[in-house]
């Protein structure tokens, strides 16, 4: 109850739930398309690679999401440019560019007067307190988007996610689109840096969606799945950091992390 009067009372509690549930949302979605198409390491090397951006952005002054969101979406086209063109292999190219971005970042970050240890921490490990009210309209925005195309696009999407050749056979450009889904990854990336962080995003694309996949085979059923398990992950988390006066993030992943031990567990002995 004490965590509800604390909600209605501060706003910064009020942005970090409903941060919490876009973030769940968000994740569960783009997390089945990841994991599904097997492309976790990727997603992998696009957030690191944005820390490059916040480094500059910092440097320069500006906006650190909009100097992550440039980087990570510039990583995204150029792993898939370099991949389909044959110029060198994709893993090599996330290696490169996870290691480059990084190293970027921390250049960038030293060279900046009067640069805080406080303001990389929570980019590393997420501060979901620090959400603004404007962070949260982008990321309701973000997530609208997401879900709507999501719907309308659902059979090409679940072609992509599973097999190329067959999605080029119903007439999908697969180029094309393997380009627009790794940008729609890169922005739901950098949209949800600020939840969980660099360090931590990427258990919270990977591990709802393969709770969800213990117990269904369905891409539609996963994904809601997914969703329902990311929300609720985030929101126990948020309450358990709350309560615990412990990181946020590193309990939101600890909190997905129970869920899963317990649905293998569940399923397991349902097998026996």
């Amino acid at each position: 109850m004490e965590f509800i009067a604390d909600i209605l009372r501060y706003s910064y509690l009020s942005n970090a739930l409903l941060a919490a549930i876009l973030c769940g949302i968000l994740c569960g979605i783009v997390g089945t398309y990841i994991v599904s198409r097997r492309m976790v390491f990727l997603c992998g090397g696009i957030t690191h690679s944005s820390f490059g951006g916040l480094g500059v952005a910092f440097y320069l002054g500006i906006n650190p999401i909009g100097g992550a969101l440039l980087f990570a979406i510039l990583s995204a086209v150029g792993i898939e440019w370099a991949s389909d063109k044959g110029k060198i292999r994709e893993d090599s190219a996330i290696g490169i560019i996870w290691s480059v971005g990084m190293a970027t970042g921390a250049l960038f970050m030293s060279l900046t007067p009067g640069y805080m240890s406080g303001d990389l921490a929570s980019y590393m490990f997420g501060s979901i307190i620090s959400v603004s009210a404007t962070d949260v309209r982008m990321l309701c925005l973000t997530t609208a988007l997401c879900v709507i195309g999501a719907i309308i696009w659902w059979r090409p999407i679940m072609y992509m996610a599973f097999d190329r050749t067959f999605a080029a056979s119903q007439g999908i450009n697969t180029r094309i689109a393997s380009y627009i889904l790794s940008i729609v990854v890169a922005i739901t990336i950098v949209m949800a840096i600020r939840i969980m962080g660099i360090v931590l995003l990427l258990s919270l694309f990977t591990i709802p969606a393969v709770t969800a996949n213990s117990f269904t085979k369905s891409y539609a059923k996963i994904t809601l799945w997914a969703v329902v398990i990311a929300v609720t992950g985030a929101v126990t988390g948020l309450i358990v950091s709350y309560y615990w006066e412990i990181p946020s993030g590193a309990s939101i992943i600890f909190t997905l992390a129970l869920m899963l031990i317990a649905v293998k567990i569940l399923s397991l002995r349902s097998k026996k």
